[in-house]
């Protein structure tokens, strides 16, 4: 006597439940990233093909009052260049970090920028965190 079951399960597998997870996931992705906005003005940055990857070990600093820092010694601005070259002479890939306060004109952080470009000295501008 064979006894025979009435359920049967099947074998076959469904792709239509998994491509509309997918679906889903993609709609809500889409959706997420527009609605996503930094907190500042929509400017043009400048594209750059270099990342920087050299280890930063000078720190150039400008205070509110204007006054000058290469590490924790205080300089003249007019000496800044050759300071730099001195002491960024047997580096590799020479990099600063800028450090300036948040009161500062851009054209005192220009100047000191300019000096890194004449010198192809990375540069790298330290911020604060919120």
């Amino acid at each position: 006597m064979a006894i025979k079951s009435r359920n049967r399960v099947s074998v076959e597998f469904s792709m239509s439940s998994m491509t509309d997870i997918v679906f889903l996931l993609l709609i809500f992705f889409i959706i997420a990233s527009t609605l996503i906005s930094p907190n500042g003005m929509k400017v043009l940055l400048p594209k750059s093909s270099q990342r920087t990857t050299g280890k930063q070990t000078i720190s150039v600093s400008i205070t509110e009052d204007l006054h000058y820092y290469i590490n924790t010694d205080e300089v003249q601005p007019e000496q800044i260049e050759s300071i730099l070259r001195n002491r960024l002479a047997n580096e590799e890939n020479p990099g600063i970090v800028l450090r300036t306060d948040e009161n500062v004109d851009v054209k005192y952080v220009v100047d000191v920028m300019d000096i890194a470009q004449r010198n192809k000295y990375q540069v790298v501008l330290a911020t604060r965190g919120k």
